[in-house]
């Protein structure tokens, strides 16, 4: 029984002494600074601000045409009044409910998108990992997953630089 506990002990001792790879990576980092990512909030950005102005342009519209349905109707019983204000109300309804479906669109477009970007992060430095021999790879993030990490074990640069001339190809 002491030659089993013996040879147990010395090859848990010859395992715990293998040398395993492990770095780490600063997830905010490598996603702030990754080309592709940047390019599609670049992207989305430009669609933004297009819609913004398309947006803007329809209430002015709106408001012109609001004056002017008031000073048409100010003329009117009472009753063609109450018409004339639902006809408006129900013309404009449907201009904003298209308005924001729009920028629900936009949205969820961007978040797929995104949501691709940050697979393809994952992804790209599970393959790192591999390629390269380590065993852990460790996120570092706001909430603390790595507290401390010797800078010689931070691949967040090769990383992120190693993804960015993928994203080129």
């Amino acid at each position: 029984m002491k030659k089993i506990i013996g040879v147990l002990i010395l090859a848990l001792a010859f395992t715990s002494c293998q040398e395993q790879k492990i770095g780490f990576i600063d997830n905010g980092k490598v996603i702030n600074d990754f080309q592709q990512k940047i390019d599609l909030e670049a992207k989305y950005k430009a669609k933004g601000e297009s819609f913004d102005k398309r947006r803007d342009s329809i209430s002015q519209a709106y408001n012109l045409d609001a004056k002017a349905t008031e000073m048409k109707l100010a003329r009117l019983s009472q009753s063609k009044q109450q018409e004339g204000l639902q006809e408006f109300r129900q013309k404009w309804q449907i201009v904003q409910q298209k308005l924001q479906f729009e920028e629900e669109q936009m949205s969820k477009a961007f978040n797929s998108e995104i949501d691709s970007v940050l697979t393809k992060v994952k992804d790209f430095v599970k393959d790192y990992g591999k390629s390269n021999g380590y065993t852990f790879i460790l996120g570092k993030n706001e909430a603390g997953s790595v507290m401390y990490g010797d800078e010689a074990k931070d691949l967040t640069k090769a990383i992120t630089d190693a993804l960015n001339e993928a994203y080129k190809k």
